[in-house]
């Protein structure tokens, strides 16, 4: 009659076969790239490219969109020029803004893409006009 081992018994008399090994650590490895692929953030070279990328695009904007509402609230028609933007429709907004040349950077002669709507969206939702730079009439 066949011996009736325990549990710790068969695990310690147990060699698993190369072949077992191997299939083991490869489904280990596929299971951890999924793992971190799908929930653990990691990302490949080409999407951090992307995405640093976008970054610097949208703080260039940002910086251009800050340099935007101060140039145009230190302008001496500034409250006339924002009834008249917020009186213009909201897809010709930035169109107005860069019209007015606001929306570019000193030394530039264009415009920061992303810039002018997100100046106009500031000056828009400032309930009042923001302060006018240093050395204007108070």
């Amino acid at each position: 009659m066949a011996e009736n081992l325990g549990f710790a018994k068969r695990v310690e008399k147990y060699r698993a076969s190369k072949t077992l090994v191997f299939w083991s650590c490869a489904a280990c490895t596929v299971a951890t790239m999924i793992v971190g692929f799908a929930w653990g953030g990691w990302v490949t070279g080409g999407t951090a490219r992307e995405m640093a990328t976008k970054a610097a695009t949208d703080a260039r904007a940002e910086l251009a969109a800050a340099f935007c509402v101060h140039q145009f609230a230190s302008a001496p028609d500034a409250t006339t020029k924002l009834a008249s933007l917020k009186a213009a429709d909201s897809w010709k907004r930035d169109t107005f803004i860069n019209d007015g040349g606001w929306a570019k950077l000193p030394g530039t002669d264009e415009a920061v893409t992303g810039a002018a709507n997100l100046c106009a969206n500031q000056l828009i939702e400032a309930n009042v006009m923001p302060v006018k730079a240093a050395g204007t009439a108070r």
